[in-house]
């Protein structure tokens, strides 16, 4: 039979339409359940718990058995546009009674440790320690200096650092967090607050909608994904800001090399709560309100507000997380945590899936089109139940989107939900690309440097490289 290229285009167009549609459903259902789970512990919690008790907020937690200092350590690279400014913002909201915050910095990078020292103005809550290489290195080494730096300090002021925070430089910490951490470590050997993503304003449309895209993400993310995860009891990973680690735990971490933090990681926050899970530490997900009732307890942040920054922010996670996590943490745990192992690993999978039913519509359309002018009728269709299912599930995705979304930013943010996920499809089909490239080098070569992104402290909406 001789080749007829409208047939040929007509199959292709079917076939990846099946495989992306086969995907969908599975990626489908795999979210419903999460769903599902989500909703009947918010009806369970309703019914059982908040109406017979009045909901915990940070004023109203017990105060800790034994208050300790708390240490935040926070990495800093090239930060001189944010660092400062988070720096005052710490200085000015919190007000724990003993806390310290160390800022990590490099000797090849004198802006970043002036900014601070203008912004903390000789405080004794803040302390500058600066690495023995030139940067970048890796966060993980990073913090790693910063905990030798913290061990030096209790040593010399015989005062023990009962908790580990971890922050980012261009977080905006809320002032009821240390109180949360202090008050909850002694239960758990880490606590995770939400992250609550801000969009970047002032830099146009176009970088409102790529750093707003993050919004709708994390709202349902640590709104019910995480939440989800802790309640079928699967270790809590961290989120590398607004968490809190149990310093005898990070010490038992620390006994294979010079510090807790895996230098030879690019996600060393996430396998760090995978970690503690696995050695028997117990997580928490805190979602509380505010001790002033507004608002949650959480970290805000700027994320990335151009294309190719958000590409290589989440190209990043996926090689951290899909693939060399694969590696480095295999299977392991309960059939709850593999669950969660799996989901957090189907990002390539899922690019892939994306990439195919992108890559279907206009196949589809040529082939339509040639069959047209040549007036040949050509069946690329797929089986009607398939598609109606996945319209279905498709609909509930953009309706929970919507909804948590609309619950942490309002209607008018929550109203974007199509476009930024469009905007994530395409970030996640370029990160996926690029993260099979940062793999295959980790692999051929073995070496890890701070692939970081620009970062924008919201308060000021400054640009950082």
């Amino acid at each position: 039979m001789p080749f007829d290229p409208i047939i040929a285009l007509g199959e292709c167009a079917r076939e990846l339409a099946l495989f992306a549609a086969a995907g969908f459903l599975i990626g489908g259902l795999d979210d419903l359940v999460i769903d599902l789970i989500w909703l009947a512990r918010r009806l369970w919690r309703r019914v059982a718990i908040y109406s017979r008790h009045a909901r915990a907020n940070a004023a109203s937690l017990m105060p800790p058995a034994q208050p300790g200092r708390l240490a935040i350590f926070v990495a800093a690279w090239q930060e001189s546009a944010v660092i400062g400014a988070m720096v005052e913002t710490a200085l000015a909201r919190l007000h724990h009674p003993d806390w310290r915050l160390y800022v990590g910095c490099y000797p090849n990078d004198p802006d970043t440790v002036t900014a601070i020292e203008r912004a903390a103005r000789g405080d004794p809550h803040v302390r500058i320690v600066v690495g023995d290489r030139p940067g970048p290195t890796t966060k993980a080494g990073c913090l790693n200096w910063i905990w030798q730096a913290m061990l030096a300090d209790e040593a010399a002021t015989g005062v023990p650092v009962k908790a580990v925070v971890l922050h980012d430089a261009e977080d905006i910490v809320h002032a009821d967090e240390l109180t949360v951490y202090d008050a909850l470590i002694e239960r758990f050997a880490l606590v995770q607050i939400p992250v609550h993503a801000v969009p970047v304003r002032g830099f146009g449309r176009w970088a409102e909608l790529v750093s707003g895209h993050y919004c709708g993400e994390f709202a349902e993310a640590h709104g019910k994904q995480v939440v989800v995860r802790e309640a079928v009891g699967a270790a809590v990973p961290s989120a590398g800001v607004g968490c809190a680690i149990g310093r005898g735990w990070l010490e038992r971490i620390a006994e294979r090399g010079d510090g807790p933090f895996d230098p030879d990681s690019l996600t060393e926050d996430y396998e760090l709560g995978l970690r503690i899970g696995a050695m028997g530490g117990r997580g928490a997900f805190v979602r509380l309100p505010a001790g002033n009732g507004a608002g949650l307890v959480a970290v805000h942040a700027c994320f990335p507000h151009s294309l190719m920054a958000s590409v290589r922010q989440k190209s990043r996670w996926i090689t951290g997380i899909s693939l060399a996590g694969w590696d480095r943490l295999g299977w392991q745990g309960s059939l709850a945590e593999r669950w969660m192992r799996l989901r957090d690993r189907r990002a390539l999978l899922a690019a892939l899936v994306l990439a195919a039913a992108y890559a279907a519509l206009p196949v589809w359309g040529i082939a339509s089109t040639a069959s047209w002018f040549a007036g040949r009728p050509m069946d690329v269709t797929i089986p009607p139940p398939l598609v109606i299912a996945n319209l279905a599930l498709l609909g509930w995705r953009v309706a929970m989107r919507t909804a948590i979304t609309a619950r942490a930013y309002g209607w008018r943010m929550a109203l974007l939900t199509p476009v930024h996920l469009v905007i994530g499809n395409v970030v996640a089909m370029m990160a996926a690309w690029r993260a099979l490239g940062l793999y295959a080098g980790l692999v051929r070569h073995g070496r890890l440097r701070w692939d970081k992104t620009a970062h924008v402290f919201p308060a000021t909406g400054s640009a950082g490289s």
